[in-house]
């Protein structure tokens, strides 16, 4: 153990004895105060043990002064608070007619700073408010030794909030395993290899070391004992690491979803390669943006709920540049499929000028509410957060919605019928020039869901659109042109092996991993996942 590691123990064995032998005090008692004053380090951190040992709420000033570097030294023997205009005597709470001219400042190093910080975290265990017992208990917990554990098992037995228990049981634990009972550091081992924290692993870690030829713990079982459970940790973090990889990819794939299903119907139905489809993305996430000012600035007590306020705006917002689009330039195209691609990538040049003559060049801020902020702690290393949970719920609404308008409404029956059989389907009466407008349209709003959607977990700016717009025709192409469920399973696919392999590539191999996977899926199924079912399809 080097010298360091063995002097803040010794402060903290120190502050512990402290908390539980001075209990009785009912004020600070004078040598205590003269001690933290003019005593060494070492007699000021004896000092900080005794007086936050006695629960005496007239000890926090004292320590707050301390702190604050108002607490001075009169001649080496009275302690005075100097706050800059008075003097006041540290114990009897007197002020001074006049300010000595005497006062020396308490010099402190980083062993009493860690004595102080442990002495108010003593005094916060017992408080109301969640944060600061919280805080406390992280305080304490660097403060793992033997001497402490009365003060953690009453803490414990007090408390009801499951996080600032576990860490309190963490740190009981640790105090455990230097305890002179074998059985006692086994259930401190066991303890700690259930909990799965990295931190345990690194408590249980300093069992195997070695002190020159000799083991620090000199009990083989309990040896074989901590690598058991190191081994157990190891284990159970591994399992949070993939876990969190696979999340992270479905997180990934739905949001590839969203951006590819308005293109899965538009290239689909009509076969238009629609290269402005990621600025329809961007006018999503700018209208969610317009909506969150709005709501901030009209009905500041709504802002929890702008997202779902915005979730219409953005559809309706891309649908109507969607059918514009359709109406004024695609319609006039079809049929030459390499001048719609032209046109299409002229229009999303125009979108992406007009937005940052309006918005300005630079990215915008789209907060979220409360709501969307934070995560769930699932695991010891795996957080999920709520933005990203939410986008994957809103992906299984959208596709759900997606599916009853195409197999249960009337619009869902031309467009089967129009992307199955146009000509067929224009001599039994179907208006096929209107279903393509409002398929356009559909698909337009869908991508104005995505942009919606985005706003939450990444920047707003003009460029936006143009990091998902290849990704989305892999997606459509892999998973079938116009099949729904090939377009879900392409992007969740492609979201979780694309995430996966960062884990062993890097991003930038991941990518072309993928680009080269697909690439030789097509060469071997070029109808996708999921082939056009039908008599026949337009050639």
């Amino acid at each position: 153990m080097t010298p360091i590691l063995a002097r803040i123990r010794t402060t903290c064995a120190a502050l512990a004895v402290g908390l539980f032998s001075v209990c009785a005090l009912a004020r600070p008692a004078p040598e205590l105060v003269l001690q933290l004053a003019t005593g060494d380090n070492d007699a000021k951190i004896t000092a900080l043990a005794a007086l936050a040992g006695s629960a005496d709420p007239e000890v926090l000033p004292l320590l707050e002064a301390l702190r604050d570097d108002t607490l001075k030294s009169l001649e080496g023997k009275r302690a005075i608070i100097y706050d800059g205009e008075t003097a006041t005597d540290a114990l009897t709470g007197e002020k001074l007619a006049t300010v000595p001219d005497e006062l020396e400042d308490v010099v402190s190093n980083n062993r009493v700073t860690q004595a102080l910080d442990a002495a108010f975290a003593a005094f916060n265990l017992g408080a109301d408010d969640r944060a600061t017992r919280l805080d406390a208990a992280r305080t304490l917990q660097e403060a793992a030794t033997p001497a402490i554990r009365p003060l953690l098992e009453k803490a414990l037995a007090n408390e009801k909030d499951a996080q600032i228990g576990g860490i309190l049981r963490l740190t009981l634990a640790a105090t455990q395993l230097r305890d002179a009972d074998r059985a006692v550091r086994l259930s401190a081992i066991r303890m700690l290899g259930e909990s799965g924290e990295p931190n345990a692993r690194a408590l249980l870690g300093s069992l195997l070391e070695k002190d020159g030829a000799n083991y620090r713990e000199a009990d083989e079982s309990v040896r074989v004992a901590a690598q058991q459970a190191i081994n157990s940790i190891n284990s159970h973090l591994k399992l949070g690491e993939a876990l969190g990889s696979a999340f992270t990819g479905i997180s990934l794939g739905s949001i590839l979803l969203l951006a590819a299903l308005g293109l899965a119907i538009t290239y689909g139905l009509m076969g238009v390669i629609n290269m402005a489809h990621g600025e329809l993305i961007m006018i999503g996430a700018y209208a969610t943006y317009m909506v969150q000012n709005l709501v901030q600035a009209h009905a500041p007590g709504l802002f929890a709920f702008y997202p779902l306020l915005a979730i219409p705006v953005a559809f309706c917002a891309s649908a109507l540049v969607g059918i514009l689009m359709e109406r004024l330039v695609i319609r006039h195209l079809y049929g030459r499929p390499l001048e719609t691609l032209l046109a299409t990538w002229g229009i999303s040049l125009v979108l992406i000028q007009l937005v940052r003559n309006v918005f300005g060049a630079q990215n915008v801020m789209v907060e979220n509410p409360a709501w969307l902020s934070g995560g769930v702690q699932a695991m010891s290393n795996l957080i999920l957060p709520y933005n990203r949970l939410a986008i994957v719920a809103f992906a299984i609404i959208v596709v759900i919605g997606m599916s009853l308008i195409l197999t249960r409404t009337r619009l869902g029956l031309f467009v089967r019928a129009v992307t199955q059989n146009r000509q067929m389907a224009g001599c039994v009466g179907v208006a096929t020039p209107r279903v393509d407008t409002l398929a356009f349209g559909l698909g337009s709003g869908i991508a104005g869901l995505a942009g919606c959607a985005l706003s939450q977990v990444g920047n707003v700016g003009p460029d936006l659109g143009q990091s998902y717009i290849i990704d989305s025709f892999m997606v459509v192409v892999l998973g079938g042109v116009g099949q729904l469920a090939g377009t879900v399973y392409a992007a969740l696919g492609l979201g979780i092996l694309n995430k996966l392999l960062e884990g062993f590539a890097g991003a930038v191999l991941a990518k072309i991993t993928v680009l080269v996977v697909i690439i030789v899926f097509i060469q071997k199924r070029p109808q996708g996942l999921f082939a056009v079912k039908g008599r026949f399809a337009d050639n």
